[in-house]
């Protein structure tokens, strides 16, 4: 055994009698050459001192050249890597999430604290380290930062500062909590069941006077850095660089549907046609139900969209009563990037591939729901006394594709309602 060795695990610890010591073993053990049965020649160790093959077996080990016999000290440390071990930093959690006031929780995560101790619980298992030492980042504090950089659109780099972390530890926890929270994902966006139609038509019926109406549809814009291979894909009809995101929402603001996979060139007539929600709607027309969207959707059978250059006083009854329900989409778009503030233009353009934005969206989407079904309060920093701010996104209607539209349906409607 090289003196070298032995004097890391006995002459630090046991001072310059322990060194004496192990010299004299050392020069009594004979050399052991390699591959040769170390076993047979290597002489009893001290007890107190070093212990052979008796080690727990999640210890890890630094093997001789012969690999019959493992070292491990009396503090049950590996001898090779205890140095390594005392020179990666201990990571100190900057946040302590008990001594906020729940309105600032609310204000900085957007989430409450028993929310996010039980989302914490959930995502758990994912963002554990494989290893458990203790410069592992505790699962509540990489939530915390992920939660944070959403909330508030910061750079990576001011949120790993608030959070104690570098800026590339951060990018991978942000990388960890996207993946975790997607797992869920048709647990926090569920369409309506056939049970709960009754309820959503009632509430959309309350908003604007058209029967059954179960969803309101719309695009949204998020600004992103694009690929260079790709630029002219991504940039929309205002000259910027987007996805394009498709969403369903409810009467109250929930999300019942998100579609983030395609560019800002792309129309929204098209996204919805490559979408589920034509399957959906058709599996769901024996109930006679619609969603209504503004006037860059083709009208369909299952499709309530505006009347273009209305005849009539009911086609005009009909375009108001409309318009007060779809309106609750753009209600929604405001919320949704007031809440989570790195979806706003403000935020400046998300500086990652278009896949990860992806992911960013829909786990925003995830959260927003999360926090009407806990009918948190949106709380923001410049509204009186934090109190809730009814934010609005303007309407932003394409022009509608060439494609004939199906009328039967809102003639109907407009017939029997708006007469």
């Amino acid at each position: 055994m090289p003196a070298f060795v032995c004097e890391r695990a006995w002459g630090d610890r046991r001072g310059a009698a322990g060194r004496a010591e192990l010299v004299r073993w050392v020069a009594a053990v004979p050399v052991v050459a390699v591959g040769t049965d170390v076993a047979a020649t290597t002489r009893e160790l001290p007890s107190e001192d070093v212990s052979v093959s008796l080690m727990s077996p999640r210890v890890p080990v630094v093997e001789l050249p012969s690999p019959s016999v493992s070292l491990v000290n009396s503090e049950h440390r590996p001898l090779g890597l205890a140095r390594r071990w005392r020179n990666v930093p201990v990571y100190r959690p900057l946040v302590d999430l008990s001594t906020m006031e729940e309105r600032h929780v609310i204000l900085t995560y957007r989430l409450d604290r028993a929310t996010i101790h039980e989302l914490c619980a959930q995502l758990e298992a994912d963002l554990m380290s494989p290893i458990r030492q203790p410069t592992g980042i505790p699962p509540l504090v990489q939530v915390l930062s992920v939660l944070h950089f959403l909330a508030s659109g910061s750079f990576q780099t001011t949120v790993a500062i608030s959070s104690g972390m570098s800026q590339p530890m951060f990018s991978k926890v942000l990388s960890r909590v996207l993946s975790a929270l997607l797992k869920h994902m048709r647990r926090y966006i569920v369409f309506p069941e056939v049970g709960d139609l009754p309820t959503v038509k009632g509430d959309f019926y309350a908003l604007g006077h058209i029967p059954n109406i179960i969803g309101a549809i719309d695009g949204t814009h998020v600004a992103l850095v694009p690929p260079s291979e790709s630029e002219q894909v991504y940039r929309n009809r205002k000259s910027y660089h987007s996805m394009n995101v498709q969403v369903v929402c409810l009467a109250d603001q929930y999300i019942s549907h998100v579609n983030a996979k395609f560019p800002g060139s792309v129309h929204d007539a098209y996204i919805m046609r490559n979408s589920s929600i034509p399957y959906v709607m058709e599996q769901l027309q024996r109930h006679r139900v619609w969603l209504i969207g503004d006037s860059g959707y083709p009208n369909l059978l299952w499709l309530l969209t505006p009347v273009r250059n209305p005849r009539t006083r009911a086609e005009e009854r009909y375009n108001e009563a409309h318009g007060r329900t779809r309106r609750i989409i753009e209600r929604t778009f405001g919320l949704l990037k007031a809440r989570f503030r790195c979806l706003h233009m403000t935020g400046g353009s998300l500086m990652y591939s278009p896949k990860k934005v992806c992911q960013i969206i829909v786990a925003c989407c995830m959260l927003h729901n999360l926090a009407l079904r806990r009918q948190l309060p949106f709380l923001q920093e410049d509204g009186p006394d934090g109190g809730v701010v009814a934010a609005v996104e303007p309407a932003e209607s394409e022009e509608e594709e060439d494609e004939e539209d199906d009328t039967d349906n809102r003639d109907t409607v407009i017939q029997q309602y708006f007469q």
